[in-house]
Order: C-alpha cells, then sequence, then structure tokens
C-alpha cells in the first residue's frame, strides 16, 4: 500500500460524513422519524447508527480518556452488535422520538470532532486506518439504506417527491448477449483490481470453475417484465419456486413493489413508468420466476464477476441496479472473520440470504467494486434490486 499522509483520511472521512448530512437535508425533522416497516429505519436512526459505529469501534479504542457523548446511545443507536451489549428493538426504531433530530446533529459534530483529532494521530496506523476505512464504506451503506427507506415512506403519499436525480436511467439498447469460455477463473477482492478497501466476505481471493455460460448485455427492463405480467407470470405456479409461490399467494402481489398502474413511486415521486428503464424492487423470487419465464436464469454470483472483469460490452454492471444472483449468500474457502465485535458485520448473515452484485443509482460514487457482494433475503423488494439474466452454451 503507498504511503498516504494524514490529510488524506482526513478529506475522505469529511468528505463520507458531509454527504450524509446532504442526502437527509431536504428531509423534515418529522420525515426524519418515520419507520413505515420493521425492515426499514428512520433516516434519524441511520445518521446517529453510523456515528455511533465511530464512537464506538475507532474512539472508545483510540481516544485518550474517551468519554461517551451520551451513554444511552450505546444501547439505541446499537444495530445487531451483540459484542456490544444490548439493543433497542428494529422494529420500534420510530418511537425513538428522543434524541431529537437537533441531538443526532450535535452528537455527529461532536464525534467527527473528535474523530478529527484522532485521525490525525493515527493515520499511518494500518490497524487504524483499515478500522476507520470500515466505518466509512459502512456509512456509505446506509447513505443507500437512507434513501430505500424514505422512499418506501414516501410511497404512502403520492405526490411526496424527494429528489428527481435519483432515479434508473433509461436504456434504449436491444437486448443481447455476450459468451464466456469459463473454465478456472479468479474470483475475490484484488487490491490492484478493485481498490485499497473490501469488506471480510469478499476474501480471500480463490479460483472457482465456470462452465460457458452468456450473460445479457444489459438488465431486464419495464417493458419486458410488463411482459411477463401479461402472461400471466404471477398467476402461474410452474415459473416459481415453491417458497416463492407462497409468498405470491400470501401477498396477493401481481406486479413489483411501487407499481401503480402505468405508473411507479419514484424518488421523484409517482411518475409515469419508463418502458425502457431497468426494472426495479424485484425480490429474488420475481427475478428468479422472470428469467425462468424468459427461458434463461439467473447468473451466479461468479459468472457475473467474472464478466464484470472482462471487456465485453455490457450496459449498466454498476450505477443503475443491484442485480440478483441464483447464488447464496455463503463463505469462500479459507474466510476468517474480523476479530472482536466487528467481526459480526458480515458473516454471521452467512445463511437464508442471496447474493447481488453491481450496484444502483444510489450507491455512493467510488463504494462498488467488482468483487462486492451484497445480500438480502429472498422476498426484500424495497432495496433497488432488478436483474440481468444469464444462459448455458
Amino acid at each position: 500500500m503507498p504511503e498516504r499522509i494524514p490529510g488524506e483520511l482526513t478529506l475522505r472521512y469529511a468528505h463520507v460524513r458531509q454527504a450524509s448530512m446532504t442526502l437527509a437535508a431536504p428531509l423534515s425533522a418529522e420525515d426524519a422519524q418515520v419507520q413505515s416497516m420493521p425492515d426499514a429505519s428512520p433516516a434519524k436512526w441511520h445518521l446517529a447508527h453510523v456515528t455511533w459505529f465511530f464512537e464506538t469501534f475507532v474512539l472508545e479504542r483510540y481516544e485518550p480518556s474517551f468519554h461517551a457523548f451520551d451513554a444511552g446511545f450505546r444501547v439505541l443507536f446499537n444495530s445487531y452488535y451483540q459484542g456490544v451489549g444490548e439493543r433497542f428493538a428494529r422494529p420500534q426504531r420510530g418511537l425513538i422520538t428522543r434524541p431529537m433530530l437537533e441531538d443526532v446533529k450535535r452528537y455527529r459534530m461532536d464525534v467527527d470532532r473528535r474523530m478529527s483529532a484522532v485521525i490525525a494521530d493515527h493515520a499511518q496506523d494500518a490497524e487504524f486506518r483499515a478500522l476507520v476505512l470500515l466505518g466509512l464504506n459502512h456509512e456509505q451503506q446506509h447513505q443507500e439504506l437512507l434513501l430505500t427507506d424514505i422512499l418506501h415512506a414516501f410511497s404512502a403519499l403520492p405526490g411526496r417527491a424527494y429528489d428527481a436525480a435519483f432515479a434508473p436511467k433509461p436504456l434504449d439498447a436491444a437486448l443481447g448477449w455476450a459468451g464466456f469460455a469459463g473454465g478456472l477463473v479468479e474470483i475475490g477482492f484484488d487490491a490492484q483490481l478493485d481498490g485499497e478497501f473490501c469488506f471480510d466476505n469478499e476474501t480471500p481471493r480463490h479460483r472457482h470453475y465456470l462452465a460457458p455460460f452468456e450473460l445479457a448485455t444489459r438488465p431486464a427492463n419495464n417493458a419486458e417484465y410488463q411482459a411477463f405480467i401479461d402472461d400471466g407470470g404471477y398467476q402461474r405456479a410452474e415459473l416459481w419456486l415453491s417458497l416463492g409461490w407462497d409468498w405470491v399467494q400470501a401477498g396477493q402481489r401481481r406486479a413489483p413493489l411501487y407499481w401503480l398502474g402505468e405508473q411507479q413511486h419514484t424518488l421523484a415521486g409517482l411518475v409515469v413508468r419508463d418502458p425502457h428503464a431497468p426494472v426495479c424492487h424485484l425480490s429474488f423470487f420475481e427475478a428468479e420466476a422472470f428469467a425462468r419465464w424468459s427461458g434463461a436464469r439467473l447468473p451466479t454470483e461468479f459468472e457475473w464477476e467474472h464478466a464484470a472483469r472482462s471487456e465485453a460490452q455490457l450496459l449498466a454492471m454498476t450505477g443503475q441496479l443491484w442485480q440478483w444472483t441464483s447464488s447464496s449468500y455463503a463463505a469462500y474457502a479459507g474466510y476468517r472473520p474480523l476479530p472482536g465485535a466487528v467481526g459480526e458485520y458480515n458473516g454471521k448473515f452467512m445463511c437464508m440470504q442471496y447474493l447481488l452484485r453491481g450496484g444502483s443509482f444510489a450507491t455512493p460514487e467510488g463504494h462498488a467494486r467488482s468483487s462486492y457482494r451484497n445480500f438480502f433475503p429472498p422476498d426484500i423488494q424495497w432495496q433497488f434490486c432488478g436483474v440481468r439474466l444469464a444462459r448455458d452454451i
């Protein structure tokens, strides 16, 4: 790793932290308080939790004479870290009316001031730097979650818009196929290819065998998914996995989340659905059924990563939507979680989740990479998730 001066890490910290406040700026205190479902969190909680991460995992360890901003925050803003202690129940985060939004902003300012001093003292320490970079990438994940969660809340108010700049862009190119010979390929994080940082679940880099395959040159669009619906896609049990069919029936689902006739709820408000825009807010179940109806399949995460690193002419591999793969979330051979409570970050969720690859229009710039492994349960829809088809050769 090239030597870096302390000022670079300070600037990176300030940039990411300011980005969160910029995203929250259009929200009123009432907007920032709402929790529209148990899987979502209030914007205020996101702003506090990412600050809690730095206070708990960095300042508590490195700050001389550490003192908590507010001892009660240790419980209120702990997400799932059993090693840290008690947690406030996730489905009830909307009940955290105190601290108020202004108090959370003061909390952020206090932690930022203290972090600035600690970074100046320790920026050349590799272990410290790795921990701060983990915190910054963690905050970038919550920046996207803030947007997905506020969209879910605003969808209850069709006239409420957040920002028209956040939306998938139409892809006018015809659907094509790129072929790959397969064979033994390298999978996983490579610092020379992917940059300085990765999450632990992207390691270790290893060899994986791929059979020959083809990958669609772009994600599926709204018009193509509408054809699936028109052909009875949500009424044909043979297209669905058993659990997926149960999910369709239990929820009487007939379209993706946020579709309303020919319109769609977006961060720009309720808009006419563009047939050329990538279809968004699909669950794994929907993506898998659509792929089967299309006479294709979902790619494995290994096929996706190999293709992303190739020179094939593939559109919107990143920057539009996260793309479902058929791969269950599991550890690579030789994986080791980080020591201590931060080791709970990824490894303990390697059960009943599916992998998504790529990155969406809401993913912060520079956060995504070819080795990135995002994961969610198969029934979620509120994330910015789409589908890219694959097929055997």
